[in-house]
């Protein structure tokens, strides 16, 4: 199933179920009002929330409207806790090499994450707004997993039976800002601003045989004004699946349900199929030419990001954003 959160109701929205084609969509008050609050309940609200999208794809329902992915806001419009990781290790590597650092032996065998600002997410189609072309304006096409509740010291084993949605996402990065946050050896804020979520979040049964062992096994699609920039696959190249990130993140500490966990940068080690950000381009332009050519976001720049299923249908729906300033 598909589920969204209107642009209504307060700052959590309001919990609609969408159907399979990203269409039609109905209300639920009387299961839960909104995402967290089913998340919270998911046990009981699951079963309920799976009766009324098999609903919806049998016929027209009680109560049913046209789907607008711009009436939606991020599926959770903020979130209790949001982590970062950074799974696709070639991409990693690509960071260091273009500045001629050797990669740490023990980046293959333990992720990296960082915990990012959840209390303030963009919708899908929100304006990104930024005070300053200077800080280096980037887009990151990743892939995320919503959880129920994760106690500490989870498995990679135990962990996927805790992934209840899927959701793509743009986490956009101020690279200029990067290098003096990280040299104080305290990690990310102000080089991280808000980040967009897809409309829609989906279930993992909705996948088939492309979601399994922790991951999607679909290319991730980013547009740049209006052209394709990359379609890097998922499921190739991951070095740690969801199932490791959730392992990892729960060594010491509980996750609450509603806890997001992100990708990190879609990244391939073919190159035909292109970047999920700007930096890694500009990494490849570096160890191929000495220097970058291409630059980073200016006011105006458009950014698409999609999923297709095998039959070219939308999974998640488009995040379609224009930076803009702040």
């Amino acid at each position: 199933m598909k589920l969204a959160s209107l642009k209504a109701g307060g700052r959590d929205g309001i919990l609609i179920v969408v159907s399979r084609d990203l269409r039609r969509a109905v209300r639920v008050p009387e299961i839960a009002t909104t995402l967290q609050a089913a998340l919270d309940g998911w046990d009981t609200a699951s079963g309920a929330l799976h009766n009324v999208a098999a609903s919806l794809e049998a016929g027209p329902v009680d109560g049913e409207f046209a789907f607008d992915p711009a009436a939606v806001s991020s599926p959770l419009p903020r979130a209790y806790h949001w982590v970062d990781g950074s799974a696709y290790v070639n991409h990693v590597e690509l960071v260091r090499k273009a500045r001629g650092a050797e990669m740490p032996e023990s980046f293959w065998h333990e992720p990296l994450v960082y915990q990012g600002g959840s209390d303030d997410f963009l919708g899908p189609l929100d304006d990104i707004p930024v005070p300053s072309e200077e800080f280096g304006i980037d887009m990151e096409a990743e892939t995320a997993v919503i959880t129920d509740d994760v106690p500490m010291g989870t498995s990679a084993e135990d962990a996927g039976k805790h992934v209840k949605l899927l959701m793509t996402l743009n986490d956009v990065s101020l690279r200029n800002l990067i290098p003096g946050e990280l040299a104080k050896g305290f990690g990310f804020y102000q080089s991280k601003p808000s980040t967009a979520f897809s409309p829609v979040a989906v279930t993992p049964d909705e996948f088939g045989d492309a979601y399994g062992d922790g991951m999607v096994r679909l290319p991730l699609i980013t547009h740049l004004n209006g052209e394709i920039f990359g379609q890097p696959d998922c499921g190739t190249d991951m070095t740690f699946n969801f199932n490791q990130l959730i392992a990892h993140v729960t060594k010491t500490r509980r996750l609450g349900a509603g806890a997001i966990v992100g990708s990190g940068t879609i990244s391939n080690y073919d190159r035909s199929k292109g970047s999920s950000c700007i930096a890694e381009k500009r990494m490849l332009e570096t160890i191929e030419a000495g220097k970058p050519s291409m630059p980073f976001m200016s006011f105006g720049d458009t950014v698409r990001i999609e999923m297709l299923d095998k039959d070219g249908n939308s999974i998640f729906g488009a995040i379609d954003q224009q930076v803009v300033k702040a």
